[in-house]
Formats: C-alpha cells, sequence, structure tokens
C-alpha cells in the first residue's frame, strides 16, 4: 500500500514537481497536515491561518485534483493551522471553490474538534486535567478550546463512505496512519510510518519540503522522497522518529502508544529505508490533548540596532533605565497595565549568556515589545521607549543621539492582538464514547 504526503503543513506551498512525481506511482492515499501549535497561541485566539488563503487555495487545488483524479481518499488534519470552528469552516470554503472551479463532485466529511468549557472544567474539577510542562489552567478566560484528535474520528468518516476528509485539529499522524490500519495493516508500522512522513522531505538528507511516499508491505515500511535529490538514510530516518517526542523510544497518541525499542532502519539503496519493528500498545482508558488560547492585549514591537561599543557595554543598564523612565512618564496600573521589555540579539535574545567574551559583540539588535490593553497604550509606550532609548546617557557618550539605527521608520510596529496559551494540558475520559462525541463528523454531498 502506498501512502503519499503531499505538505509538512498544507498552505504554505507543494513543491510541485516533486508532488506529481508522488502521484504518478498511483498512492492508494493522500493526506497532508495543515497546522500545528508551534506557530503560537495567535492563530487559535484570533481565528485566522497562518497561510494565506490564496496559497492555502492552490495547495488545496492539487491536492484534490490529484486525489479525486486518483479516485483515492484525501485526508487533510488540522484545517487552518489551529484546527477550531474558524479555521474548519475557512479551509470548507476554499475547498468548495476548488471544487465549483473543477466540477468535482464527492462526499466531503468535516470533523470538529472545538471542546466546550463545562467538559473541560469538569474535568478539572474531577482531577483528570494535568498540564504538559508548568502551564496554569486559565479555562473561563479561553477564547477558544480545540481537541487533538487520533484515528478514530477519521475511521468514522471512511467507513461511511467520506472521499474527502477535513477535520479540526488533529494528531499529525492520524491522516496518514489510518487507512492502512483500517485495511488491517499492523497498528505499529502504521503510526511510526505516519509519524516520520507527516513532515514529508524533512526526515531526509539534506531535509526538504517535498512529497514523500512511503511503501507498506507486511510489518513494514519504505520511504522515499519524491524529490531524487534528497535522500532518506537510516540516520535521518530514525532521527526524525525521535521528532517533537518525550520519550525516545515511545510515540504516543490518543488510543496509546508505539514502542520502538526493536526498531530497525535498513538502507534499501542510497535514497530508500525499510522501517520494521514498531509495536502498538492501546490505551485502557482515553485521553485528549486540549489547546487553548486567551486575549492578553494589544501589542507594539520596536526594532533598533547598535554599533557603539560604549553603549553596547552597557546596554543592560540602558534597557533597565529606560524601562524605569518610562514607567514615570505612562503609569501602569492595575486598572490598566501595560509590559515594556527587551531583548538583545548578540548577547542574551535567545537564550543567557552566563560568561561573556571580554570583548563584547561588534553589534546587537535590539527588539522593545509593549503588550498593553489597547493599541493606543501600546503605542504610546513603545514611542516613550524609543525617544529614551535613542537619547540615553552612558559613559563615553560621543553625543547625544545618533546612537542607535533604526531598520524600518516608524520603529514602532503594531503587531496587532497579542495572545497566550491558557490550556496545554492532557484530559483524561471515562469511555470511548465520551472521547467520540467530542469529534462529530458532518457529511457533505460536494
Amino acid at each position: 500500500m502506498r501512502v503519499l504526503a503531499a505538505s509538512g503543513q498544507l498552505g504554505l506551498g507543494i513543491p510541485e514537481k516533486a508532488f506529481d512525481a508522488g502521484v504518478e506511482r498511483k498512492p492508494h492515499v493522500i493526506a497532508a497536515d495543515m497546522g500545528s501549535i508551534d506557530p503560537g497561541p495567535v492563530y487559535l485566539g484570533s481565528g485566522k491561518m497562518a497561510a494565506s488563503p490564496s496559497m492555502a487555495r492552490r495547495d488545496l487545488e492539487m491536492v484534490l485534483k490529484a486525489a479525486r483524479g486518483l479516485d483515492v481518499p484525501l485526508l487533510i488534519g488540522s484545517a487552518g493551522t489551529a484546527g477550531g470552528a474558524p479555521h474548519l469552516a475557512a479551509v470548507e470554503a476554499l475547498l468548495r471553490s476548488v471544487a465549483a472551479d473543477w466540477g468535482l463532485r464527492f462526499r466531503l466529511a468535516t470533523i470538529g474538534a472545538d471542546v466546550p468549557k463545562d467538559i473541560v472544567q469538569a474535568a478539572d474539577s474531577a482531577g483528570r486535567l494535568t498540564p504538559i510542562g508548568p502551564m496554569q489552567a486559565d479555562i473561563e478566560g479561553s477564547l477558544a478550546i480545540v481537541g487533538q484528535m487520533g484515528q478514530r474520528a477519521f475511521a468514522k468518516a471512511l467507513e461511511a463512505g467520506a472521499d474527502v476528509i477535513l477535520a479540526g485539529r488533529a494528531c499529525d499522524t492520524a491522516p496518514f496512519a489510518v487507512v492502512p490500519v483500517l485495511l488491517g495493516y499492523p497498528k505499529g508500522p502504521s503510526v511510526h510510518m505516519a509519524k516520520i512522513l507527516e513532515c514529508t522531505s524533512l526526515c531526509c538528507e539534506p531535509g526538504g519540503r517535498d512529497a514523500m511516499l512511503a511503501t507498506l508491505e507486511g510489518d513494514g515500511f519504505t520511504l522515499e522522497s519524491m524529490n531524487p535529490v534528497r535522500a532518506a538514510t537510516p540516520l535521518s530516518v530514525a532521527a526524525h522518529a525521535l521528532y517533537e517526542q518525550s520519550e525516545p523510544n515511545r510515540v504516543f497518541e490518543p488510543e496509546g502508544h508505539v514502542e520502538l525499542s526493536d526498531a530497525t532502519y535498513e538502507a534499501l539503496d542510497e535514497r530508500r529505508v525499510l522501517v520494521k519493528g514498531a509495536v502498538w500498545h492501546s490505551s485502557i482508558k482515553p485521553s485528549v490533548k486540549v489547546e487553548a488560547a486567551r486575549f492578553v492585549g494589544h501589542r507594539v514591537v520596536m526594532m533598533a540596532a547598535v554599533a557603539d561599543p560604549g553603549f553596547i557595554a552597557v546596554s543592560d543598564k540602558i534597557l533597565q533605565g529606560v524601562q524605569d523612565g518610562v514607567a514615570e512618564l505612562i503609569t501602569s496600573t492595575s486598572d490598566a497595565p501595560w509590559g515594556l521589555t527587551f531583548r538583545r540579539y548578540g548577547i542574551d535574545g535567545i537564550m543567557d549568556w552566563p560568561t561573556p567574551p571580554d570583548t563584547p559583540p561588534r553589534e546587537i539588535f535590539i527588539l522593545g515589545e509593549c503588550v498593553a490593553p489597547d493599541a493606543e497604550t501600546a503605542r504610546a509606550v513603545a514611542a516613550a521607549a524609543r525617544q529614551q532609548l535613542l537619547h540615553f546617557g552612558f559613559p563615553g557618550r560621543l553625543c547625544t543621539g545618533g546612537n542607535l539605527a533604526f531598520p524600518v521608520t516608524p520603529p514602532e510596529l503594531d503587531a496587532g492582538p497579542a495572545y497566550a496559551f491558557s490550556l496545554y494540558h492532557i484530559l483524561q475520559l471515562d469511555t470511548w464514547e465520551a472521547h467520540d462525541a467530542l469529534f462529530p463528523v458532518t457529511f457533505h454531498e460536494i
């Protein structure tokens, strides 16, 4: 059985030549993931997509025409980046538009992933809500809550005759593994295959975004990039199996986990790898990862750069002085709170530099950020910070201005509404019926 992974994130562009090469191999299913939590909480909170609608429509057109031309299932997970109701509706509208333009007819299944607050609150009260990492739950403040579905909802849709499935927030593996599992292929290798395949050619050397083909046979599968310049090697494929996992030998899913302790990776030639040995272990009780976002205010960012060695040497004191100076000009109260932060790229913008060198960097980039209850306050704080920073005194200063360079003007840029994660938890459920009720399937004749 052949499974074609069209895109690591549908809507951000599918390399056409590699995808066409994959379609020529006549896959039995075409699948793609369309979302991720990686871009942060803004898309879940705002209901918007990370991809542009025009690019998303182009990608949908490619995969839909190919799947209908081959008369094979098309499965798409985490629609519209965050997989909430507005994302699902927006992608469905694009899909309908493509179908109308090309006169395509098929049975579409949409699968919702929104989780009602009362279900999460009840789980929290019963001690069935566990944080992933240091995450404090804010259920009441959540604007949108989604659960990450596994294979069960996809299987329900396929068994009812769906030709195309468009799902809300979903595990990356579900669209790729469900058809092989339904057809009787071992679940361990099928999910292991899906875990590697969902990022397309990222598991290759050199890594890329090109379509990837997996061929399942017996208790193993073969991986091959559809771009001839990319090679799947035992090392590159085994390394990607560790991707986004808390344990090196286990891949956790809502329905259970895959054990990889005995997995083997064998090079069939310079570009293909045969993988075997994954074992599936089913969960006794179901669980769902829930994600949510809350609104925290309006964000304005300020960009500046410095090449003055005197400024750079005392930049930590200067930035603290700027923060103190702005606080005297614009009062932050409990009724109207605002926050101003700075990052010094070249020193500690990404991580702390415990032992900085004796000679400081030649130049640094400063990113300032203000989050306030409203856009006007955020702009006022950022503008005040810019002016303070531009003329701040420091030992050895040669002139009262010109110690700062601005790459764009105005240097304060409106970044729009700001959001934070309010849930990143595992919700334990008592029954599979309760689990399945979270992911309703709706059918549409297109």
